[in-house]
């Protein structure tokens, strides 16, 4: 079995996995990584492989942990991966941009592919049939757009997150909505449009916290999976053991 460790921007997701198949996921600040991976090694005593990914926080204390007690594989410049990188700044390139692309590479193979993570930022990021990964964009995700609002304003309130009912915003907190929302949604469908222009068979993958809420909102065909960057890290796992 395998241990997946993600540290992303706000959480930690920590996941099992028994070859390809997904046996549990879970979420949880920083501060609880220690208790959380004591608990999964007395859950799943099979563990044998260990993969850490982070966007920048230290994973020391998950590494510490697991030190000669598993396989452990650290996502870096050094991982061995499924695809071709032309990315031209390869040391700037987030893990979890390379997680994602590692499972388009496995799951779609020969396919033009683009994938769109909607969490804390919202990254677009393809790779074509030929498994040649070319980059992509990045662009603020829902939640930095309410805090833009407030932080950069001097009178507009912070928003929870909540789906406008009409695309004319009648009071200043439907407009906030409206903006930020409608305003994702034809930002992805732009880029999404923008790629077809050039690749007619593109295949659209959406994953991300964000997700569930803007796959029913979105106009353009695509395939939702919520579990895509925890299956790319477990991919790589594999590859690389």
């Amino acid at each position: 079995m395998n241990l997946i460790i993600d540290v992303g921007n706000t959480k930690v997701k920590m996941a099992i996995f028994s070859r390809k198949r997904l046996l549990k996921k879970t979420s949880i600040p920083y501060n609880d990584i220690q208790d959380t991976l004591d608990a999964l090694l007395i859950q799943y005593p099979g563990l044998r492989k260990a993969i850490l990914a982070s966007v920048g926080k230290s994973f020391s204390p998950a590494y510490q942990k697991l030190k000669g007690r598993v396989k452990l594989v650290k996502l870096d410049l050094e991982t061995a991966l499924p695809f071709k990188n032309k990315y031209k700044t390869p040391r700037t390139l987030g893990v979890d941009r390379i997680a994602l692309i590692a499972a388009a590479a496995i799951k779609y193979p020969k396919v033009n592919t683009l994938v769109i993570d909607a969490g804390t930022c919202i990254t677009y990021d393809f790779i074509n049939r030929e498994n040649e990964y070319l980059g992509g964009a990045i662009s603020p995700g829902i939640r930095l757009r309410y805090k833009s609002l407030n932080n950069l304003t001097a009178n507009l309130p912070l928003l929870e997150t909540r789906t406008p009912r009409h695309y004319i915003g009648a009071s200043t907190n439907a407009s906030i909505h409206s903006g930020v929302i409608n305003g994702v949604i034809n930002e992805m469908e732009g880029v999404i449009d923008q790629y077809r222009s050039d690749w007619s068979d593109l295949t659209v993958i959406l994953t991300g916290g964000d997700a569930k809420l803007l796959s029913k909102r979105l106009k353009n065909s695509i395939f939702a999976n919520p579990n895509f960057l925890l299956e790319g890290l477990n991919y790589i796992l594999e590859f690389n053991t």
